[in-house]
């Protein structure tokens, strides 16, 4: 072990780190160091003699958890970090239920059913109820039942409640109810437990078998809890179940950054840590490694205005740093091409990788200028929170084979692979051997096994039986064969590989690789120690499933260290950072979201997410929004941001114009000046000369010139009828600038001109009535 381990930490952070007994609360601020605090704790806590059997150390990736391990391993060393117990949340309570899951019930090696799974048994329910899957939409249907299992109400808990039963007769969904108490037994004849499970059914085996709580709150004497303002009530509750006993839990979070109330997250649960134990512990890490002070002066302004948070402020010996860059746009395309051309600026000037810049969205949908313009500027990027590996149609298919061998109750990884590929059972087929499993109380497998008896005949009798024999044979296989062997071989028996390859289009070239890639994955799984640091004799496919299932949208990132932009929500950013972070489309209704502004505490939750983007900078910070986007198909004019208001103007650069873009001055129409953005007694009449009291022959007058590149339209632009143009004529276009028209086509009420622009872009077509053109006349 390091001798001087201690050596390197902070005041507080050092605090933090020798405190061992009773309850703990570290507040830590963004970039103050946290997972150094929580890793050399825990090398502190076996140099003081604790077995690394009694550490139960719980997060919410396994990307943390695993370098968490692996610090721990730098700091102790040789091998015993692997008898730790660290790992999120889901995958510890997963590995405890497959020891105990027979006392609720369920197998050992029950399946794990990620969303998509859940999903498909709530339609399936919907369908058998005659329910319109339009109203009551499975993703909804299953949201509310998560919602329900995270605050730890049954089934029957949930139809007996009036609160709940009065808010779904309101939504004119009063039968959600029956299907939450239908989609459970589903789950449970399927030997299914989905994700939610993993912690319900957990909370479920402590309360009900006082023999396994006292067993596992004598195991785990120290528990520490990572980011624990992100937990939820049946995460809060397991945990203070565990920790009855010995009350050495160590929380460590920053409420400032609690951003998941939509999972079932509640910041109430760190406000109220002091008031749950007595003689709680509280450090505070407040100063940050990660930031300069102007970034981090902005962010602690803005955060400031949240009533419900833990008094602290954030502090840096960092350098002042650049001011934050505030940059105006006229459109979401013009955002996404100065975003792009400023990232080729810095690039240019000051040496940056592509791997150095992260653009942040408040949602998924705002990428699209972004990857448009990125492609223009032939740079590479990578969007997160994207289709993952394991989410790709062959990828579930190949898994689907996977989880039947180990489980033959999964009725929906049969119904994926029980015609795939074509075998000759059909639709009615299978909805014929739903009926009967539902009828006589089976199991989807049992019908099949027994398809004769149930009147299958022909062709469909002797496919169900050749389906059933290979599962069989697949299943005796796994006896003597380790999961890659046994993969393998499903590949070749069921011919999926062999048709991927005979697919030679791009689309199955790349499926044919992906599942190569797969079969490399679980090889490679084979030949290591397994996540959570048990050292097997046997790499079981059981383990191997459960590992990828419970994958989180952190730990999907193969490439992440590639040199490529990285595009990604706020939400997905959350414990990383950049050295330049764009924060983008920061525009009332969109961030805030309309649908957050109801109530202080959604407001202040927006607020937070603010705070957290613009955490994640190191050097450089922009901050970009603009005037009018295409929302829901409709062009909608737009207001800055509150949040941008609620910014110390010392720190802000409004003048910014990188990219080739102009950000001073009114931009289309004049107004205030962006300077004044927020001032308007202050705002200065607009820059451009005023309008030319010649007669309509008189050429426009031109504003003053605008960085190459971005053309300011001229003062007195007004777009001119359509048919009145014709080919040859010079005109002016508000974006693309002065150009000719070489062509017109269609009728009048709907003309394209086809225009060259020597500095707009070259040769594009209008649509006349939709981007307008004036025409130039000379003066005479």
């Amino acid at each position: 072990m390091k001798a001087n381990y201690l050596d390197d930490l902070n005041a507080p952070q050092r605090e933090a780190v020798t405190t061992i007994k009773g309850p703990l609360m570290i507040i830590a601020g963004a970039g103050s160091g946290k997972t150094k605090v929580l890793t050399t704790r825990i090398a502190h806590l076996m140099n003081n003699g604790v077995d690394a059997f009694n550490i139960l150390s719980l997060t919410f990736t396994n990307k943390a958890a695993k370098e968490m391990k692996e610090r721990v391993e730098k700091i102790l060393g040789g091998s015993e970090a692997r008898n730790l117990y660290i790992g999120t949340f889901h995958s510890v309570f997963a590995r405890l239920l497959r020891s105990d899951a027979p006392k609720l019930g369920y197998p050992s090696d029950f399946t794990i059913y990620d969303s998509d799974d859940a999903k498909s048994v709530v339609k399936t329910i919907v369908n058998e109820l005659n329910l319109d899957d339009k109203h009551y939409k499975p993703n909804m249907v299953y949201n509310r039942i998560s919602a329900a299992k995270n605050s730890l109400v049954s089934p029957e808990e949930y139809q007996h409640d009036y609160a709940i039963q009065q808010e779904d007769q309101r939504s004119s969904r009063p039968l959600i109810g029956k299907i939450y108490d239908m989609y459970a037994k589903r789950c449970f004849k399927n030997g299914a437990m989905d994700f939610d499970d993993l912690l319900y059914k957990m909370y479920v085996l402590l309360k009900g078998f006082p023999e396994v709580l006292a067993k596992y709150q004598h195991k785990f004497k120290y528990i520490m809890i990572d980011e624990y303002q992100d937990t939820n009530p049946a995460q809060y509750e397991i945990v203070k179940l565990l920790g009855a006993v010995h009350e050495n839990i160590c929380v460590v979070g920053d409420d400032a950054q609690s951003i998941y109330s939509f999972r079932g997250a509640t910041i109430q649960n760190i406000l109220q840590f002091e008031k749950d134990y007595d003689d709680v512990k509280v450090v505070k890490l407040e100063q940050n490694y990660r930031s300069t002070k102007s970034i981090l002066n902005v962010a602690n302004e803005v955060i400031s205005k949240n009533k419900g948070q833990i008094e602290k402020n954030l502090w840096t010996d960092n350098h002042e740093g650049e001011k934050i860059k505030l940059i105006r746009t006229n459109t979401d395309n013009d955002e996404g091409k100065v975003v792009a051309d400023t990232i080729s600026e810095q690039k240019l000037r000051n040496h940056y990788d592509n791997k150095d810049f992260c653009i942040l969205y408040r949602t998924n949908a705002q990428s699209r200028s972004f990857e448009e313009n990125l492609r223009r500027s032939a740079i590479p990027y990578r969007i997160y929170g994207g289709l993952s590996f394991y989410q790709r149609k062959e990828i579930k298919d190949f898994i689907a084979y996977l989880r039947v061998i180990m489980n033959s109750r999964d009725e929906e990884a049969i119904k994926r692979i029980i015609n795939y590929p074509v075998r000759g059972i059909g639709k009615t087929t299978i909805e014929k051997v739903s009926i009967y499993a539902n009828d006589q109380n089976m199991t989807f497998w049992e019908v099949l096994e027994r398809a004769k008896e149930f009147g299958f005949k022909g062709g469909t009798l002797e496919a169900i039986d050749g389906f059933v024999t290979m599962i069989q044979s697949f299943r005796v296989m796994l006896e003597k064969h380790n999961a890659y062997e046994v993969a393998v071989q499903v590949g070749k028996s069921t011919n999926i590989v062999k048709e991927l390859f005979n697919d030679k289009t791009t689309e199955g070239l790349a499926r044919y690789e992906n599942i190569q890639e797969l079969l490399n994955s679980i090889k490679e799984f084979t030949e290591t120690p397994t996540e959570d640091g048990e050292l097997l004799d046997d790499k079981t496919l059981g383990i191997y499933l459960q590992q990828i299932t419970l994958l989180t949208d952190a730990d999907n990132g193969k490439d992440e260290d590639s040199n490529v932009v990285k595009l990604m929500t706020i939400h997905a950013a959350k414990g990383l950072e950049f050295p330049i972070v764009f924060t983008v489309g920061l525009e009332e209704s969109l961030f805030p979201s309309g649908m957050s502004i109801n109530s202080r505490e959604e407001l202040e939750e927006e607020r937070r997410l603010f705070y957290v983007a613009v955490t994640r900078a190191k050097t450089r910070l922009f901050l970009t929004y603009a005037n009018s986007r295409y929302r829901f198909g409709q062009l909608q004019q737009n207001e800055p941001s509150r949040f941008l208001e609620e910014m110390p103007e010392e720190f802000i650069d409004r003048s910014y114009a990188g990219g080739g873009m102009r950000n001073t001055g009114p931009i289309g129409g004049g107004g205030a000046s962006w300077g004044n953005m927020f001032d308007k007694k202050k705002a200065p009449a607009g820059p451009g000369a005023p309008a030319s009291s010649a007669s309509s022959s008189a050429r426009p007058t031109p504003r003053p010139a605008a960085p190459a590149g971005y053309h300011v339209p001229s003062a007195n632009f007004t777009a001119d009828d359509p048919a009145t143009m014709e080919a040859g004529m010079d005109v002016e276009h508000q974006k693309f600038g002065f150009g000719k028209i070489l062509s017109l086509e269609g009728a009048i009420n709907n003309r394209i001109a086809t225009v060259m622009f020597p500095k707009g872009g070259g040769e594009k077509k209008i649509m006349l009535n939709y981007a307008k053109l004036m025409i130039v006349r000379n003066g005479g």
